[in-house]
């Protein structure tokens, strides 16, 4: 079975060779609804399975409770 990365779609044979490229896979963004920041996956996660905003004032954390993925965020129009 194969293992893709959801943000660039390149394909691991393992799960750990993919836990493996998400710390340095540079295509993924990530939006803290606690700050407003932008930031790169990888700066938000040591072991691919744990985020937290890497903003320093910011206790923002956890995919899609505080972290949400850029490409899923939409702006809403008043």
């Amino acid at each position: 079975m194969a293992h893709t990365c959801r943000n660039c779609k390149r394909t691991f044979a393992t799960e750990l060779e993919l836990e493996l490229h998400r710390d340095t896979c540079a295509e993924g963004q990530l939006f803290c609804d606690n700050c407003g920041e932008r930031f790169e996956e990888r700066t938000a996660t040591t072991d691919g399975w744990h985020y937290r905003c890497p903003s320093e004032n910011c206790d923002g954390e956890g995919i899609g409770e505080d972290i949400h993925q850029v490409e899923s965020v939409r702006i809403a129009k008043q």
